[in-house]
């Protein structure tokens, strides 16, 4: 009990320190910021997937309405035809169809990008 005195009296925030409703409310705090299932640290990796999530729910919300439109469209039977046309290259009997693709390292690309 001694050395407790003489570390009060020579330290006047051990005092304070050394108060037990203090020692118990800082390991209640360390506790519960670091070592609880439910602690500060796992809340913020969950609030990042739920963020990652949200983002989620909005692109496919979006593509399900791109997706909707598009079914309506394809009701009509001139449009299934240019679709077909575009994404299937298909064709008319009577018709001839020449695919153009552009090589992206060409020699031509080079010399302007210098």
């Amino acid at each position: 009990m001694k050395f407790i005195q003489r570390l009060k009296d020579k330290y006047p925030w051990f005092r304070f320190v050394g108060n037990r409703y203090v020692l118990v409310l800082a390991f209640f705090a360390v506790w519960m910021l670091f070592l609880d299932n439910y602690s500060y640290l796992e809340h913020r990796i969950l609030n990042k997937q739920l963020d990652e999530l949200e983002t989620n729910k909005k692109y496919y919300q979006e593509e399900i309405k791109k997706d909707c439109l598009e079914i309506k469209r394809l009701k009509n039977p001139d449009y299934i035809e240019k679709y077909a046309r575009e994404k299937y290259y298909m064709k008319r009997d009577s018709e001839d169809i020449y695919i153009i693709e552009f090589d992206k390292n060409s020699p031509n690309d080079s010399k302007t990008k210098n």
